[in-house]
C-alpha cells in the first residue's frame, strides 16, 4: 500500500468514536416500535460480525433478529466493528461508499450512498492469487478509486475542491463480502457490517485526473468473457462527486479525509458472485486494467 501514500504523509491509524453522533440506544426507547425483549448493543452486534468475520461463519441478519433497527443503530454498530479491527492491529487507510446506484437505493428504500472506514488487511495488490475460503460470499464490482494528494474536511467541500485534492485515479476492483447469511440483508444489516467490505484491489497506476471521469469507460471480463460494462457517471453521476460528498458528510463528526488515503467511489455495474478458479479483470479507459485470479 506504500506506493499510494504521497511522501512523508501516513494514513489515519485510527478513528474516534464520532462516526455518528450521539442518539438515545434502542434499548432505552421504551415501546419503541419492533420491539418485545431487550436489543442488544452496538458493542454486542459488532462482537457478533467480528466474529462472523474471523471464523468465515455468518450469522442471521441483525435486521431479521431485531427488526426495529435504523441506519443510525447500524452506523453505532459499524463503530464498534472499527474499534475491534483497531485493537487487532488494523489500520484505516481510506474510505469505501457503497449503495450508490440508483436500483440498489431504490430497492433499499434510501436516497444516499452508506459508507465505511477501509483497513490495510482489506488491501490486495493487483494480479493477485485470493483464496476464495478467505471469505464467506465473495461478489465482485469494478470501481474508480481516487488517491487524495491533500487532505479534505467538510462542511462546504465542493466539487472543486474535491477535485483540486485529488492527487490520482486508479483502476480497481472491490470484492464485497457478507458476514450475514445468503446476503439477506437490509440498509441497517449492511451499514453494520462495514458496508459489507471484504477487500479492495488496487491497479498499480495513480493517473492524474486531466480528464472527465464521469466519461471513464469500463469493461468486466470474468473467464475472459464479457460480463459488465459502465462507466464513471454511474458512481453517484461522477466519481468527484462522492468524495466532496463523504467529506461533508463526515464533517459533523470531525473526521477528515487524509492526504494519501484512497476512496472507493462505487460500483460501475452489478456485483456477480466468484468461485475458485476465476479469473477477473476490468480494463477502463486511460486508467489501465486490474486483475485478480481466485484459488
Amino acid at each position: 500500500m506504500a506506493r499510494y501514500l504521497s511522501p512523508g504523509k501516513r494514513p489515519v491509524i485510527g478513528l474516534c468514536a464520532r462516526l455518528v453522533p450521539y442518539v438515545r440506544t434502542a434499548d432505552r426507547m421504551p415501546g419503541r416500535p419492533g420491539y418485545s425483549r431487550r436489543m442488544a448493543t452496538p458493542r454486542e452486534r459488532a462482537q457478533a460480525l467480528h466474529a462472523a468475520l474471523r471464523t468465515r461463519t455468518p450469522i442471521p441478519a441483525l435486521s431479521e433478529t431485531e427488526p426495529g433497527l435504523t441506519a443510525v443503530d447500524g452506523y453505532l454498530t459499524q463503530q464498534e466493528f472499527v474499534k475491534l479491527l483497531l485493537a487487532d492491529g488494523d489500520r484505516i487507510v481510506g474510505w469505501k461508499l457503497g449503495l450508490t446506484s440508483k436500483p440498489m437505493q431504490d430497492m433499499l428504500g434510501i436516497s444516499d450512498p452508506d459508507y465505511a472506514p477501509q483497513f490495510t488487511s482489506q488491501v490486495i495488490d493487483d494480479g493477485a492469487s485470493i483464496p476464495v475460503s478467505d471469505y464467506i460470499h465473495p461478489k465482485v464490482e469494478a470501481e474508480i478509486a481516487l488517491v487524495l494528494g491533500k487532505s479534505l474536511k467538510g462542511p462546504g467541500v465542493s466539487l472543486l475542491d474535491a477535485a483540486q485534492a485529488v492527487e490520482g485515479a486508479v483502476a480497481a476492483i472491490e470484492l464485497v463480502d457478507s458476514r450475514i447469511e445468503n446476503w439477506k440483508i437490509k440498509l441497517p444489516d449492511t451499514i453494520a457490517d462495514l458496508a459489507s467490505a471484504g477487500s479492495t484491489i488496487l491497479g498499480s497506476r495513480v493517473v492524474p485526473v486531466d480528464f472527465d471521469l464521469r466519461l471513464t469507460g469500463m469493461v468486466m471480463w470474468h473467464n475472459g468473457e464479457i460480463v459488465a460494462t459502465g462507466a464513471g457517471a454511474a458512481a453517484l453521476g461522477n466519481p468527484v462527486y462522492t468524495l466532496a460528498w463523504l467529506a461533508n458528510t463526515l464533517a459533523p463528526y470531525d473526521v477528515t479525509l487524509e492526504a494519501g488515503m484512497f476512496v472507493m467511489t462505487g460500483s460501475l455495474h452489478a456485483a456477480f458472485d466468484v468461485a475458485v478458479g476465476d479469473v477477473i479483470r476490468a480494463d477502463f479507459d486511460r486508467l489501465g486494467s486490474v486483475r485478480a485470479k481466485f484459488v
